[in-house]
């Protein structure tokens, strides 16, 4: 006796991706997003990079390989998506609307996100390869053989450029109230010296 076609629903596949594989996916929203708003600096733009990355994870998630690393391989997916945004905008024309340029600029603590009120300066000022490789390891917590996948280059210049970035961000700390205090000085007694 033939058996009854499968209904691939209740075997928890949709649309050719597993229940679990979905669910783990989406359990790394945030952590994109946070990666994403690092990138972009806008929370618009970072919600469409993360829509971005999950519209393509979804569609080729049958190249995603089990028993991998699924959190890199969103990372992966994001920061190409991202490098493929910036070149293509690059080709687009810039519009400015002064008038939200002038609101935004008289109202600066506005539209912050956690990222920029916790480290607002020294991050945001380095160079966008230190700055994206020293996120992906101390924040993300990737390692450098990730990291490496992540970004697309050899091992040894994401061990370069985290070193590199941490050394200016520890130059850029060293007199502020937070590097003061890391070295036990009070900032009247660095002012004595």
């Amino acid at each position: 006796m033939p058996s009854a076609p499968r209904d691939s629903r209740a075997a928890g596949v949709v649309g050719g991706r597993s229940a679990p594989f979905d669910a783990e996916a989406l359990s790394f929203v945030d952590s994109l997003y946070g990666t994403a708003m690092r990138l972009t600096r806008n929370p618009a733009d970072a919600e469409d990079l993360v829509q971005n990355t999950y519209v393509k994870a979804f569609r080729f998630s049958d190249r995603f390989q089990p028993g991998t690393n699924l959190k890199a391989w969103l990372f992966t997916i994001l920061h190409n998506t991202f490098r493929n945004t910036i070149r293509h905008a690059g080709r687009d024309p810039v519009e400015v609307d002064s008038e939200t340029v002038d609101r935004t600029a008289a109202d600066p603590g506005r539209n912050r996100s956690p990222e920029q009120i916790l480290m607002p300066a020294p991050l945001d000022a380095l160079p966008a390869a230190f700055c994206q490789a020293v996120w992906l390891r101390d924040v993300e917590e990737f390692s450098y053989r990730e990291i490496a996948e992540i970004l697309s280059v050899p091992q040894g210049t994401v061990m370069s450029r985290i070193s590199r970035g941490r050394q200016t961000l520890f130059e850029q700390l060293a007199d502020t109230p937070v590097g003061l205090a890391a070295r036990g000085e009070s900032s009247a007694l660095h002012r004595d010296r």
